[in-house]
């Protein structure tokens, strides 16, 4: 699926921006866990449309009136923009354009992002004719929408995703993006530069595109690499800032737009509840994961000491058990040597593709060793297997009844795949799906 950037919703307080945030992000289908950990952040969601694969930042509502927090709010939304591929913009199309409005479309056309434009609660027909003053504000065409009833809202992402850049575009030579994610002060910009100076490489820093994340170009061995620092927030001046809110967004552009995700936990402070928003994402995103436990030095060691905290990482992170672990030390430079080629080797896995024969005897010797066991006197029966795509590996089943696929079973099937196959550090997709009659 194509990744396919951000889209922030601004406007004025009470023109539904949270309405149409909640019908945009509950038209996604989720791929459900019974684990425990995969938590998302409230204030972003993600999204599905025509099989574009996009972020979602709601904020809150701004205001020219001097109400409280309002300076704080528009800091917020300022960042929001600036992390932005597209703006949706929505107004009141009950109690029309507002000085509100011209205010926000000024702020929109200075920050020269394409706009979509929603003009919203446009609950019946009589109302159409409401839209018309919204071109004065110069952001193109308003889209007329219901966010209570979605209306609408199909239009609007059509014409969000027309604006969204190219992904396509992405440099094949710049070499496997590799983005360093985790909680603020866990050692990530240590860990950056200690696999850079390891590697003796001769590197050019080029300013991403969110704030605060820096691309670093490399190579090791001639091969191609970048490296994406997703580094602490920076205050300026007054600008205020929710720290979990905008270090999770950026840790998310990154995640979407690299190949390997280092996510990195500090030995020393051990696994934080903002780990788990972070690797749950990662999760999500379908990328392949390393885990790096950082300040290994700083710690007491006995013959232990590894083992026990790798039964703690596996037993809080249930659904990264097939993520390999490497304990380091950015200061001292233990193990760093070995980051770049586990990378290599993760990537690998995940654009690992199963020839088809080789897969449904794999397939077959899983159902005839263990059967799906039967629920209300039927059994789940899969009659062909085939790999639908890469990054990571998908697998659709062709089966008698999806329903009857059991999570349980549905892991078995998994867990058989990577006995069969190297899939270390890379998700694994399965979807069952009712064989089509002949």
């Amino acid at each position: 699926m194509k990744n396919n950037g951000t889209i922030a919703i601004v406007g004025t307080p009470n023109v539904g921006k949270s309405t149409i945030f909640n019908r945009i992000a509950g038209s996604r289908v989720s791929i459900v866990e019974d684990y425990r950990g995969v938590t998302r952040d409230r204030i972003y969601a993600t999204g599905d449309w025509t099989g574009h694969h996009f972020q979602l930042i709601d904020t809150g509502g701004i205001e020219l009136a001097d109400q409280p927090f309002q300076e704080e709010i528009r800091a917020q939304v300022q960042i929001a923009i600036e992390e932005a591929d597209v703006i949706l913009m929505v107004c009141n199309g009950k109690s029309g354009m507002s000085d509100d409005d011209r205010y926000i479309a000024g702020m929109l056309q200075k920050s020269n992002k394409p706009v979509v434009l929603a003009v919203n609660m446009i609950d019946d027909t009589s109302r159409m004719v409401n839209i018309y003053e919204f071109y004065a504000l110069g952001l193109g065409d308003p889209i007329p929408t219901s966010g209570v009833h979605g209306v609408g809202i199909g239009d609007v992402l059509d014409a969000c995703m027309e604006k969204m850049p190219d992904e396509n575009a992405r440099d094949l030579n710049e070499g496997t993006r590799i983005a360093v994610i985790g909680e603020p002060n866990v050692g990530k910009s240590s860990l950056v530069n200690a696999i850079l100076n390891e590697e003796r490489a001769i590197v050019s820093n080029i300013q991403g595109t969110t704030r605060d994340a820096v691309d670093t170009p490399f190579k090791r061995d001639g091969k191609p690499y970048v490296i994406v620092d997703t580094a602490g927030i920076r205050k300026r001046g007054k600008v205020y800032e929710n720290v979990e809110k905008y270090s999770v967004l950026r840790a998310m552009r990154a995640i979407e737009k690299c190949d390997v995700a280092l996510f990195v936990i500090d030995a020393e402070t051990g696994i934080r509840e903002q780990d788990k928003h972070v690797a749950g994402y990662a999760y999500e995103a379908g990328k392949p994961i390393v885990i790096i436990v950082n300040k290994w030095d700083a710690i007491d060691k006995d013959d232990h000491t590894m083992t026990k905290f790798t039964e703690k990482v596996r037993n809080e992170f249930v659904y990264l058990a097939y993520a390999p672990i490497l304990f380091v030390s950015a200061k001292t430079h233990q193990r760093v040597d070995t980051i770049v080629p586990m990378v290599d080797h993760v990537f690998e896995n995940s654009c690992r593709r199963i020839p088809t024969n080789i897969l449904n005897e794999v397939i077959a010797d899983t159902q005839i060793t263990n059967p799906a066991p039967a629920r209300n006197g039927k059994r789940f029966r899969i009659y062909y297997a085939t790999q639908v795509a890469q990054q990571p590996p998908t697998f659709v089943l062709s089966c008698n009844d999806p329903k009857l696929m059991h999570f349980s079973y549905q892991r078995f099937i998994e867990n058989s795949l990577r006995n069969a196959f190297d899939f270390e550090g890379t998700p694994i997709h399965i979807i069952a799906r009712k064989k089509v009659s002949e």
